[in-house]
C-alpha cells in the first residue's frame, strides 16, 4: 500500500485528499516560504512558515477555498456562511468574491476592527453577536435568518485537507524537521497539518501552541475530556476559546504530542523579535509557536513554527513594538 492510499485516521482527511486539495487551492493560495529565524542563541534552529504572506494575510485561504470549491453550482448560488473572528471569514469572503456568490459572516463583538473592515472590503456581510451566540453558530452550523451553506472554520474534512497542504510544503523545504509547532484555535490547522506529518514523517514531534489567557486544549488533553476555562480576551485574538470541541479533542489525542502554553509577555516578545530580526509582521496567534520554541518547549533540533497570520491591528502592533 502506498502512503497516498494509506487509510486515514477516523474523522481525518487522507493523504490523497490533502494532495488533491493542493491542486484545488493552487489558483487562490500561494506556496509560502520557510525561512530561518535570525536568532542563533535559541534552544533550537527555528524556522518560520510564513502564512502571513497569503493574499488574505492568513492560512485560512487554504481550507476555505478547498471547502467552497467542493460545493455544486446550485448550492453555491444560495451563498455561503461562516462564523469567524476574522481570518476564516476573510478566506471565505475572498473565495466567494472570486466565484461571485454572497458571503455572510457571524463575528463576535470582540473581533478586531482591522479584520472586520477587511471582511467588508472583500464583500462579506458581517453580523456581530455575543461570544455565546457566535460559539452557538459553530455548534449548530447555521444562524437564524441567514441562508447559505455553512463553512466551518475547523471541524470540516475539506478545511483540514486544505490546511494539511502546509505540511507538504514544510517537508519539501525541510525534510529532516524535528518538530512542528502550530497555533491551536479550533484545531483545524493543527489537525490538518498533523495528519500529513504523521504519515510522511512519523518521527516528527507535533505540538499545538496556545496563549495562557485562552488555553483550553492543554487542560483538556490532561483530563481526557473538554474542559471549560476562564477565557480572557487579548491581542491574541486569532486563537483560544472557552473550551474545545469534543471531536477536535479526539483528533488531537490521536495526532499531537501536547500543547505548549506561553504567557502573553512571551508572545509579545516573540512578535517583536520576528519584526526586528526578520521583518515579519505576525498577529498574536502567529507568534505563539515562536514564543514556545524560543523558550525551549518544543525541544532542540530543527523546529518549524507555523506563523498562521499577520492580521494584527496596527495600533496594537505599534504599542507592542514600542513598549519598553
Amino acid at each position: 500500500m502506498t502512503l497516498a492510499n494509506k487509510a486515514p485516521l477516523p474523522g481525518l482527511p487522507s493523504l490523497a485528499q490533502i494532495h488533491n486539495a493542493r491542486k484545488v487551492i493552487a489558483g487562490s493560495a500561494i506556496r509560502t516560504p520557510l525561512v530561518r529565524l535570525n536568532v542563533h542563541d535559541a534552544a533550537a534552529e527555528i524556522y518560520l512558515k510564513l502564512e502571513n504572506l497569503q493574499p488574505i494575510g492568513s492560512f485560512k485561504i487554504r481550507g476555505a477555498t478547498n471547502a467552497i470549491d467542493r460545493l455544486d453550482k446550485g448550492t453555491l448560488a444560495r451563498g455561503v456562511l461562516t462564523a469567524s473572528a476574522g481570518n476564516m471569514a476573510q478566506g471565505v469572503a475572498w473565495r466567494a468574491r472570486e466565484l461571485g456568490v454572497n458571503c455572510t459572516v457571524i463575528a463576535p463583538e470582540s473581533a478586531p476592527e482591522t479584520k472586520i473592515k477587511a471582511i467588508e472590503r472583500l464583500g462579506g456581510k458581517v453580523i456581530k453577536v455575543s461570544f455565546d451566540q457566535w460559539w452557538r453558530a459553530f455548534e449548530e452550523r447555521a444562524f437564524p435568518g441567514v441562508e447559505g451553506t455553512f463553512i466551518h472554520a475547523f471541524d470540516d474534512l475539506n478545511v483540514m485537507a486544505g490546511n494539511g497542504t502546509i505540511a507538504l510544503e514544510i517537508l519539501e523545504d525541510l525534510p529532516d524537521v524535528d518538530a512542528v509547532v502550530i497555533p491551536w484555535g479550533g484545531g483545524g490547522l493543527t489537525c490538518g497539518v498533523a495528519t500529513a506529518l504523521r504519515v510522511l514523517r512519523p518521527q516528527c514531534k507535533i505540538f499545538a501552541a496556545e496563549v495562557a489567557t485562552a488555553a483550553p486544549l492543554a487542560p483538556s488533553l490532561a483530563a481526557g475530556t473538554p474542559q471549560v476555562i476562564d477565557y480572557k480576551a487579548s491581542f491574541v485574538d486569532g486563537i483560544g476559546g472557552k473550551s474545545v470541541f469534543p471531536r477536535m479533542l479526539e483528533r488531537a489525542q490521536q495526532l499531537i504530542d501536547g500543547s505548549l502554553v506561553s504567557e502573553l509577555k512571551a508572545v509579545k516578545n516573540a512578535l517583536r523579535l520576528m519584526a526586528e530580526r526578520n521583518r515579519v509582521i505576525a498577529e498574536g496567534a502567529g507568534a505563539c509557536p515562536v514564543a514556545a520554541a524560543l523558550d525551549g518547549q518544543a525541544g532542540a533540533g530543527k523546529v518549524v513554527c507555523v506563523v498562521s497570520g499577520g492580521n494584527i491591528d496596527f495600533a496594537k502592533l505599534c504599542a507592542i513594538l514600542t513598549a519598553v
